[in-house]
């Protein structure tokens, strides 16, 4: 099983030089190569795909509703990306699906107050689009 090409659209390289690859659900189907692990940012229940998926429940334009566990979720999810083709996406792939690269980002050693810039220039350049979700990714370790 490879990783993701980081040239291919909608993957982002972390600091570490981890691969994740962020994308619209509106856009259609996902693309070859095929997640192994795929992390949905969606008010309601994800469409159901052939590999192994997380749905964190996550209003359009909000928040996810249970923030701790989606921290859990971001923390495993990066673990992941050393070893499978991780995937974040929202119905848009920018509000949501920047956000939570965002986080992801903190995680693997971007300073919160440049996570959003880190994610924007690397990613999309409209990624993370309310004040709140700029505020969650701000003070994500804060309240963990």
């Amino acid at each position: 099983m490879g990783l993701w090409d980081k040239d291919a659209p909608g993957v982002m390289e972390l600091p570490s030089g981890r691969l994740v690859r962020g994308r619209g659900l509106r856009h259609g189907p996902a693309a070859a190569p095929f997640p192994t692990y795929g992390v949905y940012l969606l008010g309601t229940e994800p469409p159901d795909v052939p590999w192994e998926t997380h749905w964190i429940k996550w209003p359009d334009f909000r928040l996810p509703t249970d923030r701790a566990a989606a921290l859990t979720i971001f923390r495993d999810a990066l673990e992941r990306t050393g070893s499978g083709r991780v995937e974040f996406a929202c119905n848009g792939g920018r509000g949501r699906t920047g956000t939570a690269l965002a986080c992801l980002a903190i995680l693997d050693g971007v300073p919160a107050d440049q996570a959003v810039a880190y994610v924007r220039h690397h990613y999309d350049k409209h990624a993370v689009e309310t004040p709140w979700q700029k505020r969650y990714v701000l003070n994500l370790l804060t309240r963990s």
